[in-house]
């Protein structure tokens, strides 16, 4: 059962998961497994290689099915259901898998129509055509980016393309897998910038797989950890960094999390003191201008 932390009684999970079994033969995943995500918030979703992060949201959408539990998406069943039910409650998530999952043999924009023709058969093609410009650009690609094909886009530029496709049908809840996976660091960073932006924007509640701290400090409301096939803690990273689980205290305070904590109060102190933060740059550029080429030697 995982820890109760920072539980707040007025949320309605909009997502809630029940002693969920997931096995692989004799290969047990999950077993126990509890969770609760909340209406609006960006969660983050940690653990280590093989706790079976991406199975639990493969079984949150139906792609996985469960030997034992229960999921309620939006307050509704999602085991079991008919066909027609399963439909309904589909429509109302995107989801963006790892790598951006692109049909390679789709441009752009048919990518971002998949959604639209198997939900919407009867909509205009002018209208799928103009609805699927709008979310290319929305995410932040060029306007001409709709008519490429994936293999002719960067892997930034893919990411995006499929997080414009989880978009098409504008959904109330959003999953991402590994979205910034294989990103350099600059472009890691605009895509958590695009998420964050979106989620406000469009008021979306977030499921988000990921191993980036950076990710998790910049942008999660909260974070669930995966270990021992169960969440043992939710909470922000804070309440996290109470708890003396072993794996816990490894992740967020080893050296990859102290960087990352690094970074974020950079952050913080730029965004609560610009001027300043301006100021002591110029200082800095000004200080290296006036060094001799001995001098700059010597530092490099």
């Amino acid at each position: 059962m995982a820890h109760p932390v920072g539980k707040r009684g007025d949320d309605a999970p909009i997502i809630q998961v029940r002693g969920l079994k997931n096995a692989f033969g004799v290969s047990i995943v999950h077993d126990g497994l509890d969770l609760d995500v909340r209406r609006g918030e960006i969660l983050g979703v940690v653990g280590g290689s093989g706790t079976g992060k991406s199975v639990l949201m493969r079984s949150i959408i139906g792609l996985q099915t469960p030997v034992e539990g229960e999921i309620t998406v939006f307050g509704e069943p999602t085991i079991g259901r008919e066909e027609t039910e399963a439909v309904e409650i589909r429509k109302r998530w995107g989801v963006l898998f790892q790598g951006g999952a692109l049909f390679s043999t789709l441009t752009v924009a048919e990518n971002v129509e998949v959604p639209l023709r198997e939900f919407y058969k009867d909509l205009p093609p002018a209208l799928m055509a103009q609805i699927a410009s709008y979310k290319v650009v929305m995410t932040g690609l060029p306007a001409d980016a709709g008519p490429k094909y994936p293999a002719e886009l960067s892997g930034g530029m893919k990411k995006r393309a499929g997080l414009a496709r989880a978009l098409a049908l504008d959904p109330e809840l959003l999953f991402l897998d590994e979205p910034t996976a294989g990103l350099d660091p600059i472009g890691a960073a605009a895509f958590d910038s695009l998420t964050q932006s979106l989620q406000k924007t469009l008021g979306l509640t977030v499921f988000l797989i990921t191993h980036d701290l950076d990710t998790l400090y910049a942008i999660c409301d909260r974070v669930a950890v995966l270990a021992d096939k169960k969440v043992i803690a939710v909470g922000t990273i804070d309440e996290l960094l109470a708890l003396d689980h072993p794996w816990i205290q490894e992740y967020f305070k080893g050296p990859r999390g102290r960087a990352a904590i690094a970074t974020q109060e950079a952050q913080e102190r730029a965004e609560a003191h610009p001027t300043e933060v301006k100021e002591q740059q110029l200082q800095d550029s000004g200080a290296a201008a006036t060094e001799t080429p001995a001098q700059q030697a010597r530092t490099d």
